[in-house]
């Protein structure tokens, strides 16, 4: 058996080339089901986790899908928006407390998400570096967006109105980054987070501008008299928030007549969870309720299907891999007729022979499922980032 194996070994170092290809190409067939199960199981358990760990969100009847990827894994999609004041109703309904979302922003391909403190203590954010937010202009950033922006607090950040909602007047707004979170591991990571007046700044609800009364160019000023004072196009609208012009900014209208997005709302208990979904079910209401992990669960039922049909195709892509193998091998043995006759010429025996071919497709398969579970195993280490870089 030893010199089987010698000679086996001897023969396929030979052939280096064509053992690498052989080797290559059946560890990849062996490894891809593997991985694709590893990836979609580990993606699954991730978008579960953030799903289970968020009770309830109130929003806009339309797409559910849309309004639970927009809520909890902050990507930006065109759902209707919700007024401020449905925030107020539910605290005053007594069966936990309401937190508000609005993300309809960019800055810099990231996604702005106006919110409230509450948000942070209900996802466990801790501020790794600076502060949290305090006044209107500011923004914290998660740690991927501040790795990939090299920013820090202190630095600036523009916004990109650019978008399906830019609505007419809303200008760009210069956000002075006070924070940095903690890396989470979750979508938090890649946000930008303001306060939601900040957001209603970007969207042109709110600017501030010169003073008035305090002007010296009297062309600024358009119409004038005892109590009101008119302004020109030639005024002067600021950009971004300081601690000089902070005074200046204001809101036109009602701020309970604001849009946000979203509310994620956390109830006291199960039962105070039920008797609300059970408020939504009525005409009463003109929003929706929905259980994100409800949701997620059904989306990712849906689109996982296509697992199934990765591996047939896997399986057929073996067989056909397992036809050439044989092909490969029947002409290899036409191709070392004369090596073999030699072999029988010296006194080896058919068994001897048929041995040492079956030593050289031992060497080959151990080969091909050793470099399976090298790339198997390199895939757990590198699953979680790319889950996060390209699906979360």
């Amino acid at each position: 058996m030893i010199q089987s194996l010698y000679l086996g070994l001897k023969y396929l170092q030979y052939h280096i080339y064509r053992t690498l290809i052989l080797i290559g190409s059946i560890g990849l067939i062996i490894y891809l089901p593997l991985g694709l199960r590893k990836l979609i199981s580990e993606s699954e358990r991730q978008m579960m986790a953030r799903a289970d760990s968020t009770p309830l969100i109130i929003g806009s009847k339309g797409n559910a899908t849309d309004l639970v990827i927009n809520s909890i894994y902050l990507e930006q999609s065109d759902i209707e928006l919700i007024a401020y004041s449905k925030t107020k109703k539910l605290d005053k309904l007594g069966f936990g407390y309401s937190i508000p979302l609005i993300s309809v922003f960019n800055a810099r391909d990231y996604p702005i998400v106006g919110t409230t403190l509450d948000y942070f203590n209900f996802r466990g954010l801790e501020i790794a570096s600076g502060r949290n937010l305090q006044f209107v202009g500011e923004c914290v950033i998660g740690s991927h967006v501040a790795d990939e922006l090299s920013l820090a607090p202190g630095d600036s950040l523009v916004s990109s109105p650019d978008n399906f909602l830019d609505l007419a007047g809303s200008y760009p707004l210069q956000m002075k980054v006070v924070g940095v979170l903690n890396t989470s591991n979750t979508p938090d990571d890649r946000a930008v987070f303001t306060d939601l007046k900040t957001n209603w700044v970007i969207m042109g609800l709110g600017h501030g501008h010169q003073d008035m009364k305090k002007v010296t160019d009297f062309s600024l000023i358009l119409e004038q008299d005892s109590s009101n004072i008119t302004a020109s196009a030639k005024l002067f609208i600021y950009n971004k928030i300081n601690g000089e012009d902070l005074e200046s900014f204001h809101f036109h209208g009602d701020a309970n007549t604001f849009p946000i997005s979203a509310v994620i709302f956390v109830p006291d208990h199960h039962k105070a969870a039920t008797l609300l979904r059970g408020r939504y079910k009525t005409e009463a209401f003109k929003e929706q309720i929905l259980v994100p992990s409800d949701v997620v669960r059904h989306l990712l039922e849906n689109i996982f299907r296509i697992k199934h049909l990765f591996n047939t195709a896997f399986i057929l892509v073996g067989l056909a891999t397992f036809l050439i193998l044989s092909l490969i091998i029947a002409l290899t043995l036409r191709l070392r007729k004369k090596e073999l006759y030699t072999m029988f010429t010296i006194g080896s025996s058919k068994t001897k022979t048929i041995e040492i071919i079956c030593t050289e497709l031992f060497v080959i398969v151990l080969g091909s499922i050793s470099l399976a579970i090298l790339l198997y195993g390199v895939t757990g280490y590198f699953v979680e980032a790319f889950i996060r870089q390209f699906i979360l």
